[in-house]
């Protein structure tokens, strides 16, 4: 049978079954090296009282939010988008 990317959706290479984590959108369980990971750094403080605080000279601090989230939840979101056919196998981003 055909298959449609070069690399069958997968990041895991030649290692064998990879560990399951669940989607931050739908829940449901996806392997780790197919899930697309979303990181952003949250912070307490609104934005505009932060700058104010910045300018006094006062440490923010900040953690990183990591999300996995399955294919279609990640194309839903706008975090991956459809590519044409003739895009799908490669892995880099086009140039504009």
């Amino acid at each position: 049978m055909p298959f449609k990317r070069k690399s069958r959706g997968r990041s895991k290479g030649s290692k064998g079954s990879s560990g399951l984590v669940q989607c931050g959108s739908c829940g449901q369980m996806v392997p780790r090296d197919k899930a697309k990971k979303s990181t952003r750094r949250v912070s307490f403080v609104e934005p505009q009282l932060a700058k104010e605080l910045r300018q006094k000279g006062t440490y923010l601090t900040s953690w990183v939010d990591t999300k996995y989230y399955c294919i279609s939840c990640a194309v839903h979101r706008g975090i991956v988008k459809v590519r044409a056919e003739s895009e799908r196998r490669s892995r880099y981003r086009r140039r504009r």
